[in-house]
């Protein structure tokens, strides 16, 4: 049998033709159907919205664009050498929404950790991920583009980590698309029940084109009571690329979270990273970094919400702009009235390397409760300091080594923080390139 086509532009007939080739249940069709209906019912953002204000759509075809694309299979694996000899409690790689790569270790399956791919993990635990799935972290009804995800998503990572099982080594996952006038919406759900403890490191990343192309990513974490999840994103998706995203962890009482997210790829990306503290004394720290040169736009909301009592959440964003490319950072704390003994701060720092670079820096605090113990921000926008330049050039450096000296010190607390030894090199040495790249035209 002949495997359905996706045709140019989303439809209600497109998701029939998706949720058939997924061979998926009733309930699922009906959520994707009932998601389309929510998506049709929201009006496109424009830059009239608070929210779009500084970012400009009018350039994506969404009518253009293929749903899904054909499958692909690969021979290799995705899984770059310089992590090969790692220690991974497994390894989940995906290309165009199919599973080609895909390991547990049999202690942990053992314990009742399911590990998987999105698409398997609904036929074989559907019950568990019917009760997660968009129901009350990212819900449909988020926005216009979480609709647009309920409607449409591909495929993605199911991880659960059952009461009390601590797992030390991360879990590795690699989302590859090629979005060559094709969309990829790839949705992670990661559940961590009372006491366990996860670490989990994913790439997204497509092919290089021209050809205008969209993703959609949603990223669900919901922590139980005493959980401890480390989370890091990293998008380095093509240049023709439109990326949308939400990353949203739901914290339970007690619970311990980082949540990081890397952005060095797309046309132009708009996404939303947030933490809802929900149980008291919940503990949350985002990291975010992000490089844009050419003409790229980065666009990124967080939100740090503390809804209950005692909780603690620590924000440093930091990015990186140079040539004519754009950045957009806002942040907003919001205190509840529950949010009692809140401690909350939230730092954004962006560095320009050129004149044509901006960068935008909104903080906010929204605050309810009088019983907290401080709620601060700040934010940064410069040049590089031209005193360390000197000082650097000095003895011996030419500019464009002391530049890339200097963006490696402001970016490299960050890329410390990730927990694969393989990938941090590849971030460092990527992002080197780019800056020794641009520095390279500027100076010629």
């Amino acid at each position: 049998m002949t495997a359905p086509v996706a045709r140019r532009g989303f439809s209600e007939e497109a998701i029939h033709a998706l949720s058939e080739r997924q061979g998926e249940p009733a309930w699922m069709r009906e959520r994707r159907l009932d998601a389309w209906k929510i998506y049709e019912s929201l009006p496109m953002p424009t830059r009239q919205d608070e929210e779009w204000r500084r970012t400009d759509l009018r350039a994506l075809k969404l009518d253009d664009i293929a749903p899904f694309a054909e499958d692909a299979a690969l021979s290799h694996s995705l899984l770059p050498q310089s992590e090969r000899d790692e220690a991974f409690a497994g390894i989940l790689a995906l290309r165009n929404g199919e599973r080609v790569e895909h390991s547990l270790r049999d202690d942990l399956r053992s314990q009742g950790v399911i590990f998987t791919d999105l698409r398997s993990a609904i036929q074989e635990h559907g019950e568990l991920v019917r009760k997660h799935f968009m129901t009350r972290c990212v819900p449909a009804n988020d926005s216009k583009f979480a609709a647009l995800h309920g409607a449409f998503w591909q495929n993605g990572v199911f991880l659960y980590v059952p009461k009390g099982v601590a797992v030390t080594e991360p879990f590795r996952v690699i989302v590859s698309a090629a979005l060559q006038g094709s969309a990829g919406l790839a949705h992670t759900l990661v559940v961590l029940d009372e006491g366990a403890q996860a670490t989990l490191v994913e790439d997204a990343a497509s092919d290089k084109t021209t050809e205008q192309g969209m993703s959609s990513r949603v990223v669900e974490l919901i922590m139980e009571r005493a959980s401890v999840l480390h989370y890091v994103g990293v998008q380095r998706l093509g240049r023709a690329v439109y990326d949308f995203h939400t990353e949203r962890v739901l914290l339970g009482r007690d619970t311990n979270a980082t949540l990081q997210t890397i952005e060095l790829g797309s046309r132009l990306t708009k996404g939303r990273v947030e933490a809802i503290l929900s149980g008291d004394g919940a503990s949350v720290k985002l990291l975010g970094l992000y490089i844009a040169d050419g003409k790229q736009h980065m666009d990124r909301y967080t939100l740090q919400d503390h809804r209950a009592a005692s909780g603690t959440s620590d924000l440093l964003f930091k990015g990186v702009v140079t040539d004519e490319a754009r950045s957009v950072y806002s942040g907003l704390i919001r205190v509840m009235p529950e949010g009692k003994g809140t401690a909350a701060y939230q730092q954004n720092r962006n560095l320009l390397l050129s004149r044509k670079a901006r960068a935008d820096s909104i903080p906010n605090l929204e605050i309810g409760a009088n019983d907290i113990i401080g709620c601060t921000h700040g934010a940064t926008v410069g040049k590089v300091d031209e005193e360390q330049l000197f000082y650097l050039m000095c003895r011996g450096l030419t500019r464009v080594d002391a530049t890339r000296l200097i963006v490696e010190g402001f970016v490299d607390p960050l890329v410390a923080d990730v927990p694969v030894a393989g990938l941090r090199d590849t971030l460092r040495r990527e992002i080197s390139a780019r800056v020794g790249e641009a520095e390279t035209a500027l100076a010629s």
